[in-house]
């Protein structure tokens, strides 16, 4: 990833703050009823994406390397970098209702972001020293040292909660650290996410249709509907666009890679974290906004994976001058092996 960044970074330092303003600046015009912080709650809920719904895109090779790659390490990274901002949007949006305790809400926001990554790393440091040495020394079988990568993401969610902290920011750290520290673990973490993870995201999707969907269902109208294409469309798209100028990709490489944006678990964690730690008004607008936005994400990026994948590769197969971009020489990273 250090000697391959150009396209991720392009798309989560550039795209990514973008897809938040504009996604600000569209809730806040749709929805009147949410001021400004409400609105850029809003955005930052429904921005991360999740390539469980381009599954058939990140791992058909006849799409180029470096375009699945950019999709797939975006949809690794956006969420975890999402939530610090989700949070400190949440505390001013929370202070701005209640400003005698706006020095509460930005004290407890900054020990959100601050406690949650020490702890992750923390976690991540020393417990990636001991299964290094615990696998050296044979201490530990393969299906445990499987386990382990599950057990270290609770560690640190639930230590960090103790002291303050946000769980999920430590949980997404540890495991940055610990992919740094023990590279034995790794192979370990692929294969757990391959088979138990990809089970844990669908056990998402099921709750998600069978209780989230028709909690929102009756207040989802036609405002809500348009926001949600808005969000799968304009909101991701034009940034996408944007962050690759200057990059000779094509346009029609710039449409797929701004198409498949889906939304999925992360926007479903952050509306519950919503709806459960901190109250603000019109967090129930903002829930069913999000729910209606995985809903359609779910149908039009499910429908159109493989389909649109084949039309790609079909567009790029051969590396042309005019796709030289899109075919440039690198070391494909292991993922959905």
């Amino acid at each position: 990833l250090r000697r391959e960044h150009k396209f991720p970074v392009r798309l989560l330092l550039i795209g990514l703050p973008l897809s938040i303003t504009l996604g600000t600046l569209t809730a806040w015009l749709m929805f009147p009823q949410l001021r400004g912080w409400q609105a850029a709650v809003l955005a930052a809920i429904i921005v991360p994406t999740d390539a469980a719904l381009a599954h058939a895109v990140v791992t058909n090779r006849l799409v180029p390397v470096r375009i699945r790659q950019a999709i797939s390490v975006e949809s690794g990274l956006n969420d975890g970098l999402c939530l610090p901002v989700f949070l400190m949007f949440l505390c001013c949006a929370r202070a701005a209702e209640h400003p005698e305790s706006t020095a509460f809400w930005l004290r407890f926001g900054t020990m959100q972001v601050v406690l949650g990554p020490l702890v992750g790393i923390a976690i991540g440091f020393v417990c990636g020293k001991l299964i290094q040495q615990a696998t050296h020394r044979r201490w530990i079988s393969h299906s445990f040292l499987e386990l382990a990568s599950l057990a270290l993401a609770l560690l640190a969610y639930g230590m960090a909660e103790q002291v303050g902290g946000n769980g999920f920011i430590a949980a997404f750290c540890a495991g940055l650290t610990v992919g740094n520290v023990s590279r034995v673990i790794c192979d370990a973490i692929y294969e757990f996410a391959e088979v138990e993870g990809q089970l844990l995201t669908l056990l998402v999707f099921l709750v998600f249709g069978a209780v989230l969907v028709p909690m929102v269902s009756d207040e989802i109208n036609g405002w809500v509907i348009g926001f949600g294409i808005l969000s799968l469309t304009v909101v991701r798209m034009v940034p996408v666009a944007i962050s690759f100028i200057g990059t000779h990709l094509q346009t029609d490489s710039r449409l797929f890679i701004g198409w498949f944006g889906p939304r999925g678990v992360a926007t479903i964690v952050f509306a519950m974290v919503l709806l459960d730690d901190i109250e603000v008004s019109g967090r129930q607008e903002i829930f069913v906004a999000a729910m209606a936005t995985v809903m359609l994400s779910v149908l039009f990026h499910g429908l159109s994976a493989y389909p649109a994948a084949k039309w790609y590769a079909r567009r790029t197969q051969l590396p042309t001058e005019k796709h030289a971009a899109e075919h440039a020489t690198l070391t494909e990273m292991p993922f959905h092996r």
